[in-house]
Parts: C-alpha cells; structure tokens; sequence
C-alpha cells in the first residue's frame, strides 16, 4: 500500500465511554497517578491500555485522597477499540485487582466531562462510637469510643446548608479560585454503634468532608454547642474548625449528573 493510500484511509472513530468505580482505598494512594505509590488511576489506566491494546488516560470525577474508599466514582476515557461499551466493565474487572470493581461502563456524549458537567455528590463519613474497637471496621470507619450526640451533631449541620464560603473546612495546600461551595444536605444518623454523617453538594472543597466530619465530632462530644458552627463557618478561617477526620471513615457514595 503506498503512502497516498494509506493517508487516504478513514481514521478509526473514537467513542468515550463512562465507568462507575469501586473501590476500597486502603493500599492506594489516593485516585490520582503519584510518583511515589499505586493509585486507582494508574491502575485503571494500566488495565485499560491492556485490554484495548492502545494507551488509555481515564479523566475521572473526584480525586479521592489516599485511603479514601468509593462506591460510585466516575471515570471517563476515550477509545477506537470496537468492543461494546456495555461489555467493558465485565473484561475490565477480570484484569484489575480485587480491590477495584467497575459497576457499570456506558458510552457517552463526545462532550461529556466528569468534572465539568454539573452534579451532585454524595460522601458518607462512618465513625464507630463505642467502647472498644472492632477489628473488622478498622479499615473502613474512624473509632471513637466518647459518647456522641447525634442531636446535637444534626442541629449544629443546619448552619452548613446552602451556598457559603467554606473556607474554614478547607485543607491547607488547595489551589482553587473561590472557597465558595453548595452543600444541598446533610443528615447525621445512628446505627448501633456506627453514626453516620452524610454530606451532598454540588462541590467540595479539599478534606472539606473530612473537616466537616471532624468538627461535628467535636460538637457531638459537648466540647461547642451546636450554634458554634454558625461562628466557625463565617470565620473563613481553618483554624478555627475541628481536626480533619481520618482518612479511612470517608466513602463516596455517588455521584448524579444533572
């Protein structure tokens, strides 16, 4: 075939096609590619250059940090591979480690972008609240043997409704133009010895969960009342919220586009 052919060819089409990621963060370094660790993407990007046979970049939608865990991540990528997008997720997850789970591959608009289309995502932070530990939910809760009111924890979240500045639950080291964000709900709930906090938003800020989480604890074992988070969110000022909880109580749950 002579170049004038071969430049006549018609160029494979590609197609983008969308995952929702599982995944249990304990042994990865959070979501996105590091130099100095494994992380969810290089993995997902490792996987799928393998199976389609051509090098693959997966854009995904939150950046988890380090033992960060997920339900319902989304990642996109774009492919000229002729298999149905539909049929991805089964020979994905017979290449990634157990500890990685597509739960479903479509394909979607050209256009569509995880971080740029507008949603809402919802993250759970899970705090076991008893006397002793359990070695069971270790990995996957923060152990917290003072009693807490989950009361008062549920009046004080009240305060963080709406759009605000958030600045003062905003991890150091963020490179954004605005700490401006929009919580649309937050419950606080017990189950047994497990309460749970559940925050959705349209967008969140670095360890903004996390800070949330870890203030709401500090209400819920009587160290402010609740109307201190009033206070503590129009400070605009990180120190003066609570420690950023632990890394390993927080899950993303989902995340819907609109």
């Amino acid at each position: 075939m002579t170049m004038e052919q071969l430049s006549k060819q018609p160029e494979k089409e590609k197609k983008r096609v969308r995952l929702t990621v599982a995944y249990d963060g304990t042994n990865y370094h959070g979501w996105q590619i590091q130099n100095n660790g494994i992380t969810i993407e290089s993995e997902l990007n490792r996987c799928l250059t393998d199976l389609l046979r051509e090098p693959v970049e997966v854009i995904g939608a939150s950046r988890t940090d380090s033992g960060v865990h997920a339900l319902g991540n989304i990642a996109v990528f774009d492919t000229t591979s002729r298999m149905p997008a539909e049929k991805i997720s089964y020979a994905l997850n017979q290449r990634l480690p157990e500890d990685i789970r597509i739960q479903m591959s479509e394909e979607v608009e050209p256009d569509f972008h995880p971080r740029y289309c507008d949603s809402e995502k919802t993250y759970e932070y899970r705090i076991l609240n008893r006397k002793f530990p359990v070695p069971t939910e270790r990995l996957y809760s923060y152990f917290y043997h003072y009693k807490l009111d989950v009361d008062k924890m549920r009046e004080a979240t009240s305060y963080l409704i709406g759009r605000h500045d958030f600045a003062s639950f905003c991890g150091s080291g963020a490179q954004v133009k605005t700490t401006i964000r929009t919580v649309t709900g937050i419950e606080v709930f017990r189950d047994g010895d497990i309460v749970t906090i559940r925050v959705s938003g349209t967008g969140f800020l670095y360890n903004m969960v996390r800070i949330i989480s870890g203030t709401l604890i500090e209400i819920g074992n009587g160290q402010y009342p609740p109307e201190r988070m009033d206070k503590i969110l129009k400070a605009c000022d990180r120190g003066a919220a609570g420690p950023t909880a632990p890394a390993q109580g927080l899950t993303l749950i989902g995340i819907e586009f609109f």
